[in-house]
């Protein structure tokens, strides 16, 4: 019994062993590229795939969204500010086949394609437009890369700039900017206002004007406000017309 099982081991010992390096389990998520003596014969998947070895080989792929930190880039922006700038970057294989084929380490490729692209893309803009306008500057990068990578079967979804850092001397001069821009506004607010107030005094000033019995009664109203505000007494010239004004009133009545 033991020896026929001894003569049967060697051969039960390759299958396990072509078994092995046959069969393949793909996730949901995954593609096999196949060569088959080199040669790209299909992409399978996923699920379970069998390969011929030696014959067949495999290269697997991930479908799934992958997220890629663009190292920090020194970058002159368009007014020759230097400022250091770091980005992350949203991306999916879209055809397995052309992700191996077409580019050696398409990670890498990506990587290095994102850095250039981003020092270029950002140093046509001066440094108001990058810190003001960052989602026109993603959308414009996404762009580039979409259709750069296209020939990698690769998709770039999204690109998020993170952070722009500037040197101590640069915050120092965008603080006193912005102080004098606030300044300005001030003065321009406080000056529209004087205008406002001249315009209405102005106005008020020709309808008084038109008619002395409004002139004197302004008057009186002046003089009612500041005997409220103080016990002093106070003396003002009577006005003549006041008088007949008030005489005439009187009489009427």
């Amino acid at each position: 019994m033991f020896e026929g099982i001894n003569f049967y081991l060697p051969a039960i010992i390759i299958l396990v062993l072509f078994l092995a390096t046959a069969i393949r389990v793909l996730r949901e998520y995954e593609r096999a590229v196949v060569f088959t003596l080199g040669r790209f014969t299909g992409v399978r998947g996923p699920g379970l795939i069998i390969l011929i070895p030696v014959i067949q080989q495999m290269v697997r792929v991930d479908l799934r969204t992958l997220v890629l930190d663009v190292p920090e880039q020194d970058v002159i922006s368009h007014d020759n500010v230097s400022v250091r700038v770091n980005a992350v970057i949203y991306f999916r294989v879209v055809d397995p086949e052309k992700a191996i084929i077409q580019v050696e380490d398409f990670l890498q490729a990506t990587s290095q394609l994102a850095q250039t692209t981003l020092r270029s893309v950002l140093g046509k803009h001066e440094l108001d437009e990058m810190l003001a306008e960052r989602d026109k500057l993603n959308q414009d990068i996404q762009e580039i890369l979409d259709a750069q990578t296209d020939a990698w079967g690769i998709k770039v979804a999204n690109v998020e700039i993170k952070h722009i850092d500037l040197d101590e001397s640069m915050i120092r001069a965008i603080a006193r900017q912005a102080e004098a821009e606030r300044e300005r506004r001030a003065k321009i607010i406080n000056a529209e206002g004087e205008q406002q107030a001249a315009q209405k005094l102005y106005e008020a000033a020709e309808i008084i004007g038109q008619r002395s019995e409004a002139m004197q009664l302004r008057y009186l109203n002046s003089l009612n406000a500041i005997a409220g505000e103080n016990n002093t007494v106070i003396v003002f010239p009577f006005p003549v017309e006041l008088g007949d004004l008030l005489r005439r009133g009187k009489n009427g009545s």
